[in-house]
């Protein structure tokens, strides 16, 4: 007689009680339910909860956490009363020092599992000074569908103002906005600016946009600043354009505000989601602001992208640096940059492949006597060419153009064949194209920047029939998240 097979424990919309026994890659807590691993946000290692299923795979699930058992001895208070909702932050409940820890192992896993690497040691990571108050650009949305907590949901009390939100987007969910009530990720300005804006609105009765009717005024708020100069921008995106209204409130803002240096009113009336506008209107200042790193200066328009973490983009750099073979002839990260850039120090040719702006490149110019930038999009190598000019680096050159397409023999035959090559591309990681090109140029370095370990791995490995990993360093830019970027150093096999 056969025995039936036992039900699995797994089915969506079943609880269950679990033990955390891992920290999953992107935030989640990970256990086991029979042969089903089952993922589970806001947890830690150490945690007995109660969840309920809402997702089953072939091999794996995931669960919503109902209730703590018995918390882990990890378990901390998180900062902000948003930790857990918010889409902001996911490590904030564990000690700064264990998500490092985490990440660590995160990214030695993706080079273990995806990549094959069995005798590569990944490096200790090298964590922020300043786990809060760290980001130099928060976007915020405005919406009429404000995020409901589960306490107002409960309560028999009216809630007046369900009709107005202005906070971020519950993971998710990109018609419902958490209205903060704190946030710790950027300069404690940011957060008073964006009550003092709410405030406005709701008094003044403007209305926030709603994305399915395309209605309503009021769609993004937009703080940048910089750390070294103290410039600070506030950005108001809006649906339409009315300085009746823009201009009232950009002067309320500067009476309480003195410190801000430029207020842009960018004009979104389209459909898009974008932050990005078809045209913007300067109400206050230059409509810029500058930031540095290391001796090199740069221009920061509302559009422009720049490393969201500027003290450890500096840490990133020098990390790149030293695999470079040097990092002792660049100046302070305060330094003013207006001299004349340093001459090159090394005889080399160095690729920068998705260069962006050019912060990069031109922070690696002393070390090559030519850099050449790539990059897909036109608005950025423009910019890119304009900080080149502003900085005096006169051997940095940028080209425009698809990796796959434009990283060719004949763009090789016009610069010079690298010695060097340092790419960053995006989480998706080089298309194969790339890394074939890459082998057959088969320069004696490549230093591999990425935002996303399992991609790097996976193509680490493709590289790996020429080339040896010499040392992997992660480096937190984004603490509190379950982000992190990590530089790999590979140098050329001996023939």
């Amino acid at each position: 007689m056969n025995q039936k097979t036992p039900p699995s424990p797994v089915k969506k919309g079943r609880e269950l009680i679990l033990d955390i026994t891992t920290a999953a890659f992107e935030g989640k807590g990970l256990g086991r339910a029979g042969d089903y691993a089952v993922f589970v946000k806001n947890t830690a290692p150490g945690d007995r909860v109660r969840i309920r299923i809402n997702r089953k795979r072939k091999n794996y699930a995931e669960g919503r956490l109902i209730e703590i058992l018995e918390p882990s001895p990890l378990r901390i208070t998180p900062k902000c009363r948003h930790a857990g909702v918010c889409g902001g932050c996911t490590w904030q409940h564990v000690p700064y020092e264990q998500e490092l820890e985490f990440k660590s192992d995160h990214v030695a896993d993706h080079f273990q599992r995806i990549g094959g690497f069995r005798d590569i040691q990944t490096e200790p990571v090298i964590g922020a000074p300043e786990p809060f108050y760290y980001r130099n650009k928060m976007e915020y949305t405005f919406g009429d569908r404000r995020w409901l907590t589960d306490d107002e949901i409960q309560s028999d009390k009216p809630i007046m103002d369900r009709d107005f939100a202005l906070g971020l987007h519950v993971p998710g969910r990109y018609d419902r906005i958490l209205n903060l009530e704190e946030c710790h990720l950027q300069n404690p300005v940011s957060f008073r600016i964006l009550e003092a804006v709410r405030e406005y609105a709701l008094a003044n009765r403007i209305l926030p946009y709603n994305s399915h009717k395309h209605e309503g005024f009021l769609r993004n708020l937009i703080i940048r600043n910089s750390v070294h100069t103290g410039d600070l921008m506030v950005n108001l995106v809006t649906n339409g354009d009315d300085n009746h209204v823009i201009q009232p409130m950009t002067t309320h803002l500067l009476g309480i505000f003195p410190e801000i240096t430029t207020v842009i009113n960018t004009i979104n009336d389209t459909r898009s989601p974008s932050s990005e506008g078809r045209y913007q209107n300067v109400m206050h200042g230059p409509g810029y602001i500058r930031e540095h790193i290391g001796s090199y200066h740069f221009r920061i328009d509302p559009d422009t992208f720049f490393q969201t973490n500027t003290i450890q983009a500096k840490a990133l750099y020098d990390v790149v640096l030293q695999a470079l073979g040097n990092s002792s002839s660049h100046a302070s990260a305060g330094s003013s940059g207006r001299g004349m850039a340093p001459e090159p120090s090394e005889d080399r040719i160095l690729y920068d492949l998705y260069c962006g702006v050019g912060t990069l490149s031109l922070y690696l110019s002393t070390m090559a006597k030519k850099v050449v930038g790539i990059e897909i999009h036109e608005g950025a190598v423009e910019k890119a060419r304009e900080n080149a000019a502003e900085n005096r680096v006169k051997h940095a050159c940028f080209e425009q153009g698809d990796m796959k397409d434009i990283f060719n023999d004949k763009l090789v035959e016009h610069y010079g064949r690298p010695d060097v090559i340092v790419t960053d591309p995006p989480r998706a990681g080089m298309h194969e194209l790339v890394i074939d090109q890459i082998k057959k140029i088969a320069p004696e370095k490549i230093i591999y920047v990425s935002c996303n370990s399992a991609t790097q791995a996976r193509d680490t490995a493709m590289l790996a029939e020429c080339y040896r990993v010499e040392r992997v360093q992660p480096v937190d830019m984004f603490p509190r998240t379950y982000h992190i970027e990590s530089v790999a150093v590979l140098s050329k096999k001996p023939i």
